[in-house]
This record gives C-alpha cells, structure tokens and sequence, in this order.
C-alpha cells in the first residue's frame, strides 16, 4: 500500500497529511470544548487562554518523549530532533506536558483544574483517533503479521491495522465520556479520569501488537505508562468517590 504522505504544495513547500489531520483533531477539539465550556458556564477567555498554551506544550512534550526514547538515534542526527513533518510524536509525552502545563495554568489563573479537565477530556480522546490516520498515511505504527480479512499490507505483508484499532476504541470512549458527563457524574474530574483509564486500558492491548514500540530494556514504554496511569487514576477515582 502505498500513499502519498504529500497532501498538497504551496510556493514549494509540501503540506503534509499528518499535519492536516493533527491539525483537524485540534480544531475539532477546541470547537467540543468551546461549546461545552459555554454550556456550563465557564469563561471562555480562561479555556482558549489554557488551549493556546497546553497545545503547542503538548506537541513539545509528545516530540521530546519520542526523541527521548530513541535518543541512540537522535544523538547523531540531531536536526531530525526538529523535523516532526514525518512523524514521530509520542501521545503519552504530549497528555504530560499538558497536563502540567494545565495545572500550573489553573494554579496561577485560580480556575477548577478537574472542571477545566473534563471540558477537554472529550475533545482530547476525539483529537487522538482523527490523529491516528496520520500513522495510517505515514504507514508507520502498524503492527504484527496477521491473516485477518482487514489486514493491511505493509513492505508487502498483510499487517494488523493498529493505527485503525486505536482510533475505532477513541471513538468508543469518546462517546462513553460525553454520555458520562451529561447523565452520571458526580464530580470533577471523573469525565478526564477515566478518559485516562479507558485509553490506557485500550493502548496497552493495541501496543501489543505494535511493531515499532518505543522500549525501555525489554518492555514496552507505552504499555508501562498505560498500566501506572490505569492504577494511578484509579486510585483518585475511587478516593473523590468516597
């Protein structure tokens, strides 16, 4: 399978479908929290003021995550460090730094952080799985041989179609989080917390079958991450509960 990772050109410069799409997600996103943030009555100078920081925080936090991971690489390609046209942004990296920046945001600011997190929850999750199309047009993030009817082929190999696996699950909880937030909520914070738990428990189980996952010795980063933040947030979960 072969696709042209070059959406278009303009004055000799290639746009790239995984710009378009990260750049759809966010979009969308923010439009979801906007609309949200008014029916709640939040201010919405506070959420756009939070979007313009935490995004670009974020996009910084997800490169140096991957960068990190793969520094045997970078250490002697050090410009590439800069180039994120082609790919290479780790999600767990970009949720970190925006959530610190987030909170450091909201300390200065004065404004509810969980109330502020459950406004984005959604958007983030449904920002993801339009984003995960951009490893499909890259055709990177794929993962291990399989004979499945909905493989797809790679290097001329039928593969399982991860990207694809991740984003159907997003969309599920993205569902599930707008569903929460209107009918079964009791406090802040629930909505981003189990946004964190529901896309952890699904990256752990996609990420088993990646075939280019970051490592730390023998385990797989990703899946590390997806189990403390499923144990972590679970935890608070259960404690705001009681």
């Amino acid at each position: 399978m072969d696709i042209n990772p070059v959406a278009f050109s303009i004055f000799n410069i290639d746009i790239m479908w995984y710009g378009i799409l990260i750049g759809s997600g966010v979009l969308i996103g923010t439009l979801l929290a906007l609309r949200e943030a008014r029916r709640i009555g939040f201010r919405d100078e506070d959420l756009m003021d939070l979007l313009i920081i935490a995004i670009p925080s974020a996009i910084i936090g997800a490169r140096l995550y991957y960068v990190i991971f793969q520094f045997d690489y970078y250490k002697n390609n050090f410009l590439e460090i800069f180039n994120i046209r082609g790919g290479g942004l780790a999600i767990h990296g970009g949720i970190i730094a925006a959530v610190l920046v987030g909170a450091i945001f909201c300390k200065i600011r004065k404004v509810n952080f969980w109330q502020i997190a459950d406004i984005t929850a959604p958007s983030i999750i449904l920002g993801q799985a339009i984003g995960r199309w951009g490893n499909f047009i890259n055709q990177e993030a794929y993962g291990t041989v399989t004979d499945l009817p909905w493989g797809i082929i790679i290097n001329g190999q039928k593969v399982h179609p991860t990207f694809l696996y991740e984003s159907l699950w997003n969309i599920v909880v993205f569902i599930f989080l707008l569903w929460y937030r209107r009918k079964a909520r009791k406090k802040d914070g629930e909505v981003f917390l189990l946004y964190a738990i529901l896309y952890s428990i699904g990256r752990f189980f996609v990420e088993g079958l990646r075939t280019d996952s970051l490592m730390f010795g023998d385990f797989r980063v990703a899946q590390l991450i997806s189990i403390i933040i499923v144990v972590t947030m679970t935890g608070v979960f259960i404690k705001n509960r009681k």
